[in-house]
């Protein structure tokens, strides 16, 4: 059996994504990010979800998601109510797992295609 490694039609895809790194394209990433299939926003500075801030979001909101996916290293942590209610008050929805399952979410939201962000926490 043949298998090929099909390459999706956007630009940037999400190969997958533990509590350290995560592998976009070809590159390997160790710090947090944020990604749409058309953007990547690297150093983003969120070290830790439950210091997160609302203001935090900005970079992601600034991306037009309609869903945001929120990976928090390598487990799940919860922002801040406020960070919810900021993406809800927007009319966004958040999900919140942590950064393996963000990566397969993402993956398949982005294919689906989806107006689907992720942010991916990695400490600092």
């Amino acid at each position: 059996m043949q298998l090929n490694l099909e390459r999706p039609d956007y630009t940037w895809y999400l190969r997958g994504a533990d509590g350290h790194h995560a592998l976009v394209n070809e590159r390997t990433i160790e710090r947090s990010f944020a990604i749409a299939p058309e953007s990547l926003v690297e150093d983003w500075p969120v070290v830790d979800a439950k210091a997160m801030q609302p203001d935090d979001l900005a970079p992601l909101f600034a991306l037009k998601p309609e869903l945001i996916v929120l990976g928090t290293g390598p487990t799940q942590r919860f922002p801040s109510a406020a960070v919810m209610h900021a993406c809800l008050s927007q009319g966004i929805g958040l999900e919140v797992m942590d950064n393996a399952a963000a990566a397969r979410t993402y993956s398949v939201l982005a294919g689906e295609g989806r107006r689907v962000v992720a942010g991916f926490i990695f400490p600092a």
